[in-house]
């Protein structure tokens, strides 16, 4: 069962890394078109996305290089999780704004 959860962190680190650049790519864009007060808000969560990120990656980072890991795994991944639907939420609400 540990290797899995290291599998796991292995594979978090960098998708989280790569998701907090994202969420600022997508923050960038809404600036530059001024999509108005809804954006901003969806641009507010998204900056706040990425700091969840963030913290999923160090945490994860953390769980490869200190032993036991198992519990900075299951947090790293809860943070992951959480950051992905809060990223779907926000894409869903940029969507309909656009509209």
């Amino acid at each position: 069962m540990r290797h899995a959860n290291r599998e796991l962190a292995g594979h978090i680190l960098p998708t989280s890394a790569t998701m907090v650049g994202v969420c600022m790519t997508v923050v960038s864009i809404i600036q530059l078109l001024h999509l108005g007060h809804f954006a901003t808000l969806v641009d507010r969560f998204l900056a706040l996305d990425s700091l969840l990120f963030l913290l999923s990656a160090l945490l994860s980072y953390l769980s490869l290089r200190r032993r036991p890991a198992e519990a900075l795994e299951a947090h790293a991944d809860l943070a992951f999780m959480t950051g992905l639907t809060i990223m779907a939420a926000c894409s869903v609400l940029l969507a309909f704004s656009l509209i």
